[in-house]
This record gives C-alpha cells, sequence and structure tokens, in this order.
C-alpha cells in the first residue's frame, strides 16, 4: 500500500481532532498488508478519538522504518518553493533529527519521517511562516513487521546488511527511465519484478533522450512549458508524486531503488543535464526532503558523471555534500563513471559504483577495487545481456551469469541488465516492461546460494594466487571456476584457520543448469605443506568438464 493510499483511508476516518488543528497524519507501513495497514490507521483513529482537550498533540502509531507523514496548510501566494522555509525537529530522548519539509502544491506543506527506534517520538515544526510554526505532536514507533528490515547499510566495510542486520545481497538490475512510460508499461514493469530475482533497482529521476528512449515522458519535474521552457523555480509536484509513488511499490516488492540524481542522456531535448547550479542545489534538496523517508531508496549522484560536461569536480563533491547534509537518515551514496573515476576515497562516498566491462570477466582483476577503496564495491555495469548492435549490449546469458560468480568470489556485486531488440522498442534497459533473457533464473539460483553463505559477508580467500574461492576462513569455502572445464578438483584448502582433523562436506554446482549435488562422504584434513591443509586421502571432487560449475565447501561440526 502506497503512502498516498494510506492517505486517504487515515482521511476518511474522519480525525475530528487532527482537523481542529489543520494537522493530517497519514501513515506508510512498508510491506506490510493492506489488512495491517487498515489496523494501524484504526489504531491511531481511535487514539485521536479519545484525545481531549481540542490542541493536544495527536498521538500516532507508525512502524520502526516505515514513514508517518505530517501534512499542514500553509501559503500558497507568492512562490512557496522559494519563500517558505519549512522543518520539523523529531526527539526521543536527548536525540534529535533535524528533517526537512517540502511543499507539495495546493497550499500543502508536508514532513516525512521515518522512525529509527522504536518507542515514543515528539515533533515541532520550524518556518518563517507563522502558520507553518510550532506546530507539535508525538508518535509512537512500534516494531517492524516481518518484512521489514530498514534501509541497507554498510556492513563489515566491504558488505552490505540492512538496518536490523539482516544480510542484504545485492542481485541488481537497471532500468533508467521506467517512471516516464505510462502507467500500462510501468504496472508491467512492477509484475515482473515481482517474480524476478532482482533486490536492486537503478533508475533516473529524470527522463532519457537516447537510443530505445526517445519518448515524451508523462510528467515533467518543472512548470513550464516543454520541450524546454521551464520555471525552475517552482516544481511540478505532480512529476514527484508520480515518483515517490513507483519508490513505494518498489519498497513493497523488496527492491532498493538506486535513484540516478543526475544523467547525461537528455541530449538537448529538455535541459535538464545543464541546469545551473543554485537550479541543481534546489532540486537536490527538493528530491532529498520527499524521498528520504523511504527506507529502500539509494542515492545515485549520477550515471556517466564524466559525460556531463556542464558540472565540474568540485560541483559534484558539493552535490554529495548537499545530500549527505539534508538526508537525516544518511542513506547510501555513490557516483557512477564512464570512463573516468571519482575519488570514491571520500568520506562522502559510501560505497563504489562502478562501470567496467570486462573487470568482472576475472575474479583477480575484480577483487583489486576492494583493497583501493576499503569500501563495498558494486560494478553496476558490467555491459548487458542482449542483441544490441553496440558492443556493450551483446553479452550472452553465459557471460552475464558468469560476471555475477566472478564478482561473488571477488567479494564484490554485480549489476544485470538487458538490452534484446524488441518491434515495439521496449527495451528492459530502458524502459522496463518484461524480461526476455536466459540469465534471471540463473540469477534467482544464484541469488538462493548467496542467502545461504556466512551473513558477514563472502571474503575472498588466498586472494592474488590464482585461488578461485570466497567465503569464511575454516567454515565456508565457495569457489568457481568460471569457463574452465575441469574433470576434477583435488580437495586442498588455504591454511588460514585450519587444523588437523578438521571435516568437511562438499556440494557440485551447476551455475548454468542450476543443480547442487552432494558429494559423497566427509573429507578429513591434515596439513599439507606450509600454505595447504588436504584430504588426508588425498581424494579429489569429480567433476563433470564442462563450464560454469562451482564448489561449497562447508565444515562439519
Amino acid at each position: 500500500m502506497n503512502t498516498h493510499t494510506v492517505s486517504k483511508a487515515v482521511a476518511a476516518l474522519n480525525i475530528a481532532a487532527s482537523l481542529a488543528l489543520g494537522l493530517a497524519l497519514y501513515f506508510a507501513l512498508g510491506p506490510a498488508s493492506a489488512t495491517a495497514a487498515a489496523t494501524s490507521a484504526a489504531t491511531a483513529a481511535a487514539a485521536v478519538a479519545g484525545a481531549v482537550p481540542p490542541g493536544t498533540p495527536t498521538p500516532a502509531i507508525v512502524e520502526r522504518w516505515a514513514s508517518t507523514e505530517i501534512t499542514l496548510p500553509g501559503p500558497s501566494t507568492g512562490n512557496p518553493f522559494l519563500d517558505v522555509e519549512f522543518s520539523a525537529t523529531f526527539r526521543q530522548g536527548a536525540r534529535q533529527l533535524k528533517v526537512p519539509g517540502f511543499y507539495d502544491g495546493d497550499g500543502q506543506y508536508k514532513i516525512r519521517f521515518m522512525p529509527d527506534t522504536v518507542g515514543v517520538w515528539e515533533y515541532e515544526t520550524y518556518s518563517n511562516r507563522p502558520e507553518l510554526r510550532g506546530r507539535k505532536g508525538k508518535l509512537t514507533a512500534t516494531a517492524p513487521s516481518a518484512t521489514n528490515h530498514g534501509p541497507v547499510r554498510v556492513h563489515n566495510t566491504r558488505h552490505f546488511a540492512y538496518a536490523d542486520g539482516s544480510p542484504f545481497w545485492q542481485v541488481g538490475t537497471t532500468s533508467y527511465a521506467w517512471t516516464h512510460q505510462g502507467d500500462q508499461l510501468e504496472d508491467q514493469t512492477l509484475k515482473t519484478l515481482s517474480t524476478a530475482p532482482f533486490n536492486k533497482l537503478r533508475m533516473g529521476v529524470f527522463p532519457k533522450r537516447y537510443e530505445h528512449s526517445k519518448n515524451e515522458p508523462v510528467y515533467y519535474p518543472f512548470e513550464g512549458q516543454p520541450p524546454k521552457t521551464w520555471d525552475y523555480t517552482r516544481f511540478n509536484p505532480a512529476f514527484f508524486r508520480h515518483l515517490e509513488q513507483r519508490v513505494a511499490q518498489l519498497r513493497d516488492l523488496g527492491i532498493e531503488a538506486d535513484i540516478i540524481l543526475f544523467h547525461p542522456y537528455d541530449k538537448g531535448a529538455w535541459g535538464f543535464d545543464s541546469m545551473p547550479p543554485d537550479v541543481n542545489q534546489r532540486y537536490l534538496r527538493y528530491v532529498v526532503a520527499r524521498l528520504s523517508a523511504y527506507r529502500n531508496v539509494w542515492w545515485s549522484m549520477a550515471n556517466e558523471f564524466d559525460f556531463v560536461k556542464s558540472k565540474t569536480m568540485e560541483e559534484w563533491d558539493s552535490y554529495f555534500q548537499t545530500v549527505q547534509r539534508e538526508d537525516p537518515y544518511q542513506h547510501l551514496r555513490s557516483i557512477h563513471n564512464a570512463f573516468v573515476f571519482y575519488n570514491h576515497t571520500k568520506p562522502w562516498v559510501t560505497h563504489v559504483s562502478v562501470q567496467s566491462g570486462a573487470i568482472t570477466e576475472d575474479y583477480e582483476r575484480a577483487v583489486l577495487l576492494r583493497d583501493v577503496y576499503n569500501k563495498p564495491i558494486v560494478y553496476d555495469e558490467v555491459k548487458y545481456e542482449g542483441n544490441f548492435q553496440q558492443r556493450w549490449g551483446q553479452l550472452t546469458p553465459e557471460e552475464m551469469v558468469l560476471r555475477f560468480w566472478q564478482g561473488a568470489i571477488a567479494g564484490t556485486y554485480v549489476g544485470h541488465s538487458e538490452t534484446y531488440e524488441d518491434p515495439q522498442d521496449i527495451v528492459w534497459w530502458a524502459k522496463g516492461g518484461v524480461l526476455r533473457g536466459q540469465s534471471p533464473p540463473r540469477l534467482a539460483f544464484f541469488r538462493k546460494i548467496l542467502g545461504e553463505s556466512p551473513p558477514e559477508g563472502l571474503e575472498p580467500i588466498d586472494k592474488w594466487q590464482g585461488h578461485p574461492f570466497a567465503g569464511k576462513h575454516a567454515q565456508y569455502y565457495l569457489g568457481y571456476f568460471g569457463e574452465q572445464a575441469p574433470a576434477s578438483w583435488p580437495f586442498v584448502l588455504f591454511k588460514t584457520g585450519l587444523a588437523d582433523g578438521m571435516k568437511f562436506r562438499a556440494e557440485v554446482i551447476d551455475t548454468w543448469n542450476m543443480t547442487v549435488t552432494p558429494v559423497a562422504g566427509v573429507f578429513d584434513i591434515v596439513k599439507r605443506d606450509n600454505y595447504t591443509f588436504a584430504d588426508k586421502a588425498g581424494r579429489s571432487i569429480a567433476l563433470p568438464a564442462r563450464p560454469y560449475m562451482a564448489l561449497r565447501i562447508v565444515r562439519v561440526p
């Protein structure tokens, strides 16, 4: 259920005390069912019905890591986007969070809040306009529902986890302009994603003018006249309502929305890639105010940032800092390259987003950036599965899947998209729709294997030594042979954490045919040399002499 649907539900409950104050609260309860959402709304209404006298702060109930929204009437004359300052401070004990508000048109001002701890939160609004200043209230954050794990954070230096500690194994895809295609195709994209293996979607805020994406969008981000006569001082709230509706629907599917804030694919169509710096800053503040309370948001400053010739490196720094400063929840932040790398060591970069067509062909190459940046590495663009004429859109399904496995045993993460020609020019990479490739079912299998791995993340075993294994020393090993086709593998493990007499079981994984075959017996190890332990009987594991095979080795207690 999205925030607008819940807002209507709460309004229908006729919260008298709230209306007396001109204050409307509504809740977005994450992926909880419609029944749970309705129950929470009814609970809030009952609490308000019992509130006396008029002016008493309105209690409210919201899940931890869900969002609650405060709406206040305010001035609509002049230019509210420029003239009115609006925010709120939320307090819980000694802790406080300043949350920016925004103008949503039609004289309505809103603040969205995502409580990150359970318990009572009190708030007070601040504004340069008296009708928006000094409004006070409180809400109660309850325990999250079973599928609400909170925002994704950096975990264990080079990996990810949800805020509740559950591991997040990134298996992403890209559909740059899917929110600019109209309801029919956008709904089809959501239907496709509901059964796809992907838990992150890279998507642009601005429309895109590029090959296979030359249609006009349904909405534009600013008031004005298409194609280029825009009033950059006035946002179009309908554009952003539509965007946040789609972000909420992704959240309810359990999918992270990697929001691309700028891109170079305007091609002179609308001018959104060459707005003045002050407009860019105002746009960033507005987007953050609207979207930061959605727990599934990631911020990508740009796609192929070095192709946006209108912006300097210093400007990119300042845009990063604006997002970092304005976002009370500190969602993940990255920037994507074409041929020039941003300095990902800067403190406002939480993880490294990389385009490279070849780096994940080989785990020995893929591992290097981990040690350069000491942050999670996401190879968001490694070319695409498809049949485009362009070389970046010609991967076979096997090549696409291989890149995910090579990235995994390097301790990194990889992204997918597909570029199959379509007579109606509906290509997933550009517009969404349906998936036509053969890699998604194999990536679902891959994600299942990852989900059975140690929650700390896969760490390379004996890196830089041609050893195609990752895992957790002395506990768990995941090996991948790529395009090699060995007929057997001698049971030999790198020494760290090992001791004579330890026992292991093994499974042969066919990553293409999606099978897991247990190996008979248990492997009892002894020290072989200064670097390795081996099965004491000298046994090997038989393999089928075909490519794309993997091994999983787990210690027996």
